[in-house]
């Protein structure tokens, strides 16, 4: 099929445990996707979509060191494949296996590194992956606000989670390119910004606004700022561990995901508490400032809004985070691809699934019944609309996907050939050096 751009959607696949371990929130289960896993392939079709956020249950798949039950996913996959979607694999969403424990693990890079590395062999037709989702989220409300997983509170286990869950994804990446010299890494990550209330608010708000960037500072192998280098420091990093990101060079291989929502911008108090601050500057101004930072391809990765009263709520937002998407690939941010998160309603998430409570939150394409949502048809009309205007705008502008069924093309397997090659050549790692590039 070649370049394009990437519309997406997901199925909701995050996994933590709650009540200190004892239970686990498997969102698949709660919006029964296990059991309509077929309906849900089949809607994503009938949208137009040919992208799927989509990853196999990690809980379940990954049994141990080198012991995988590949039964859900050889189905799942098999059948994308015969659609013709390609999936950006999301290997791990919020939770890891019980037997791993949590986030505080120093095993747990090298061994996601190694599940990492037998999918894709297993998968070898798969290009596009998200190895770990939103890493910040994920050690701020394991490690930080107490709500998942480790359900511990402090800078130390906040940094902790952190240089794991990064290493995790640094090595899995590299796992994966052994395999797939071609893949290309989506980092979905959440994209936050932090309003002082008032003038005593100014110096946590600062600090705040250096911390939504440490994960991908430390996944890119860029040079964080001198107040943070002392935090990572003084909350148990070593020089050691923050020299293994300088020294990891895979941000050619990378498209920078945003994920923005209401939820993303917060009104900082001067004591450093914070509330949320609805839609202030948007996905427009805070994306411009990822982008500012590090340069690379963009993709809206995950938005959404309710269905509200009035019933057109998600669907005016979708024509909101559409419209700064065309605002900021026309200001000359290299956008490539868009999604709506997901393509059915979710459940719990209006606790950040910190309670089981079974509450569905009206937030998908699709109603857990398969219905489509007013926001869904938008979607689907919006698709229709820009699908063959985008890639006449620019060629520049578009992924060299290899889909599915074209896997074993002559064309894709030159094109392996040929970023594997490059990939090899060292005498262009200086010019490739985060410091080539780092401020």
């Amino acid at each position: 099929m070649g370049p394009q751009f990437l519309f997406a959607t997901g199925i909701e696949n995050s996994n933590p445990t709650i009540q200190n371990g004892k239970l686990r929130v498997d969102e698949m289960e709660k919006c029964g996707h296990y059991q309509y896993w077929q309906r849900d392939f089949e809607l994503v079709q009938e949208l137009g979509i040919c992208f799927l956020r989509y990853g196999p249950p990690i809980h379940t798949t990954f049994l141990g060191p080198g012991k995988y039950d590949w039964s859900f996913a050889d189905t799942t996959f098999q059948d994308l494949r015969r659609r013709n979607i390609a999936p950006i694999v999301d290997l791990c969403h919020f939770g890891v296996p019980d037997w791993l424990g949590n986030f505080q693990n120093p095993d747990f890079p090298l061994l996601f590194a190694q599940y990492a590395r037998a999918f894709a062999q297993r998968f070898p037709w798969v290009q596009l992956y998200t190895p770990v989702n939103e890493m910040y989220i994920c050690a701020q409300f394991s490690a930080r606000y107490g709500w998942w997983n480790e359900q511990l509170t402090g800078d130390k286990s906040f940094v902790t989670a952190l240089k794991y869950i990064v290493k995790a994804n640094v090595l899995a990446m590299k796992a994966i390119l052994e395999v797939r010299p071609d893949a290309i890494f989506i980092q979905s990550e959440s994209s936050e910004y932090f309003h002082a209330e008032n003038p005593a608010a100014i110096k946590p708000a600062e600090v705040m606004n250096a911390e939504r960037f440490l994960s991908l500072d430390l996944n890119y192998g860029r040079r964080v700022d001198s107040t943070m280098y002392e935090f990572l420091m003084d909350n148990g990093m070593t020089r050691e561990e923050y020299h293994f990101f300088l020294g990891n060079q895979l941000k050619q291989h990378c498209i920078m995901g945003n994920d923005y929502y209401k939820t993303n911008e917060h009104r900082v108090r001067a004591d450093g508490s914070s509330v949320a601050a609805g839609e202030v500057f948007g996905y427009h101004v805070i994306t411009t400032q990822y982008h500012d930072r590090y340069r690379l391809p963009v993709m809206h990765t995950e938005t959404n809004l309710w269905q509200g009263p009035n019933g057109d709520e998600a669907v005016h937002w979708l024509w909101k985070e559409w419209a700064n998407v065309l605002r900021v690939r026309n200001d000359g941010v290299p956008v490539v691809g868009f999604t709506w998160y997901s393509l059915t309603d979710q459940v719990d998430w209006d606790t950040a699934l910190r309670e089981n409570n079974g509450t569905v939150n009206p937030l998908g394409l699709f109603d857990l019944d398969r219905n489509i949502r007013p926001v869904g048809a938008a979607y689907k009309q919006l698709i229709t609309d820009w699908n063959q205007v985008l890639p006449a705008m620019s060629a520049c502008l578009q992924v060299p996907i290899v889909m599915p069924q074209d896997s074993n093309e002559d064309w894709a397997l030159e094109q392996k050939a040929n970023v594997k090659a490059a990939s090899a050549d060292k005498s262009t790692a200086a010019a490739n050096s985060p410091s080539a590039d780092a401020s």
